[in-house]
């Protein structure tokens, strides 16, 4: 094979290629990428002849795909511990800018595609992701919800403020803000039109909202149906915030495409997950960080109460849904803890019952399957987007590597680790 025509050529020769779909890692294997996606993976001696190819020698590497986290919150800064009042001292470009640095080091990482899963000034994760696709900013493939669809008071809103202020938070800090069937209609069309790729949902309680309780439900079974009904009018899906079994079940039963989170689970909901192939995305490593940094800065107590409460029987309900067979993608809730550090997850999937591959797999197939982007990402495969990583072993062997990547090519090009690590 010869390829000519001014086209961009780049061949990636590693020590060994991690096939997911197989889970064997094999040597002797040359990547050929041209404009950006994978054209064939092929033996060293049948390389195709481009003598203007970029040529990424990397013979002590193993690459893998693109990692993506289904489960990131790139704009902003990282979570203070002090609930969401705090917002109202920045504004939305600062947050903005901020997404451009979170992007960036995402990106470094090894995550070349992220569902973004909420932003409490909307549309700004919008703008960022229209910003990366057309080349002005650095950072993985985006998709987003615009903002939260979430009930007054509740885990995506505004709360912790005094009431002779509460009239005043500016309207993109509360764009989803829905206490009824019809305003949850209203608030699907504004979040789609918009410019959401997806609805987000928060249908419990959260950890980090103050004057939220976690197990508790905060969408009826009918506003939950009509939010999925409405996006699948649009050509969507809805994701679940959900901690509590019951609201769990509730989104579930409702048609969600995936809960995040599910700390809280029942028997019942994790039957629920099998039976529908509704995905679980679960944040098994952030409890860790938040406890660890709560006690060091003084959190707020009520946070670190919930964190209590939910770190341990999320890890519980994540065995569990292992052996029950639930579709798992991999989702880190990065914001909470900085950006960059989203590979720490795998290890602890695995302390929890996946094996190495299975881990790999939550981040790269299954995780395509969740977003909709099979055939696109995911895979080391002609037709994919030529987006690789690479890193220093066999991490079906030692799967705390992915911490470390060494190489991170985005769309045939190789992206610069050097800055900012």
């Amino acid at each position: 094979m010869t390829i000519t025509g001014g086209r961009h050529v780049a061949v990636v020769r590693p020590g060994w290629v991690l096939d997911v779909d197989s889970g064997e890692r094999r040597g002797g294997l040359v990547v050929v990428l041209v404009d950006g996606l994978i054209a064939e993976v092929v033996s060293e001696a049948t390389a195709p002849q481009a003598p203007d190819a970029d040529v990424i020698d990397c013979p002590d590497l193993t690459v893998l795909p693109g990692l993506i986290d289904c489960h990131t919150h790139l704009v902003g800064e990282p979570d203070g511990g002090h609930g969401y009042a705090e917002l109202l001292t920045r504004t939305g470009a600062q947050e903005a800018l901020s997404g451009v640095r979170n992007a960036r080091d995402t990106l470094r990482a090894g995550f070349t595609t992220v569902r973004d899963v909420g932003t409490f000034r909307a549309f700004v994760d919008v703008a960022l992701r229209d910003a990366i696709a057309a080349g002005y900013v650095l950072g993985p493939r985006m998709l987003v919800s615009g903002g939260y669809l979430t009930c007054s008071g509740g885990g995506g809103d505004i709360t912790g403020l005094a009431p002779d202020v509460d009239a005043v938070v500016p309207r993109d800090l509360r764009i989803g803000v829905a206490d009824s069937v019809d305003e949850v209609r209203r608030a699907v069309r504004r979040l789609v039109g918009g410019g959401a790729d997806f609805v987000k949902v928060i249908a419990t309680g959260a950890v980090m909202t103050e004057g939220t309780t976690p197990g508790a439900p905060e969408f009826t079974q009918a506003q939950l149906t009509v939010a999925v009904e409405e996006a699948a009018l649009l050509g969507t899906y809805v994701a679940a915030h959900a901690h509590g079994a019951e609201g769990i079940k509730r989104a579930i039963r409702a048609g969600v495409r995936s809960i995040e989170h599910g700390s809280l689970m029942d028997d019942e909901a994790i039957e629920l997950l099998a039976q529908t192939g509704t995905y679980l995305v679960a944040d098994v490593y952030c409890g860790d960080y938040i406890n660890e940094q709560g006690l060091l800065h003084g959190w707020s107590a009520n946070v670190m109460r919930k964190n209590d409460e939910t770190t341990l029987a999320q890890r519980e309900g994540f065995a569990k849904c292992v052996e029950a067979g639930v579709r798992i993608a991999f989702g880190t809730d990065s914001g909470i803890y900085p950006h960059g550090w989203n590979g720490k997850q795998f290890a602890y999937q695995v302390r929890h019952g996946q094996q190495p591959i299975d881990a790999i797999r939550s981040a790269t197939t299954t995780a395509a399957e969740l977003i909709g982007l099979t055939g696109q990402v995911g895979r080391i495969a002609p037709g994919h987007h030529g987006d690789l990583i690479g890193v220093s072993g066999d991490p079906l062997a030692d799967i705390g590597l992915l911490t470390d990547v060494r190489l991170v090519v985005q769309g045939g090009r190789c992206v610069d680790l050097a800055v900012g690590r």
